[in-house]
């Protein structure tokens, strides 16, 4: 079971990890060693609450397939183990921020006063420009 809250969980059979080879340099080990993670998890054929399905299906994320399919690829570290517990904690992550609602942002007006500082400064500084010109007789 991966823990994503207090009350909500992912069965184990519901994650498919793959053990693939890794990209990259390391010498005649990574030709040998199947290293690397591919961690595939079904969104619509999970055992979610429908929110979390919901929030994750509108989500714009590169990891997050057309099909509703994610997929991560987790090959930071040497040893297969890390690997798993790296795809793992990504899917947790994953799904955890997609339950975080975004601050609801508020319309603000600029104040009197610095509306009006606004327009001494540019009358100020239009002056200061007008001084520059050359003086006709």
């Amino acid at each position: 079971m991966l823990p994503i809250s207090h009350k909500v969980s992912i069965p184990d059979n519901e994650i498919e990890l793959n053990a693939v080879r890794a990209q990259g340099a390391g010498g005649q080990n990574v030709n040998k060693v199947s290293s690397a993670i591919h961690l595939r998890f079904d969104i619509r054929a999970s055992s979610l609450p429908d929110a979390y399905k919901e929030r994750l299906l509108q989500r714009n994320d590169q990891r997050i397939s057309s099909e509703g399919i994610v997929v991560i690829k987790a090959q930071t570290h040497r040893r297969q183990e890390l690997n798993r517990a790296d795809a793992l904690a990504r899917l947790q992550e994953l799904v955890r921020s997609a339950m975080v609602t975004p601050k609801k942002r508020v319309a603000t007006r600029p104040s009197k006063s610095s509306r009006k500082r606004r327009v001494d400064n540019k009358t100020r500084r239009g002056q200061i420009k007008a001084g520059r010109k050359k003086v006709e007789d």
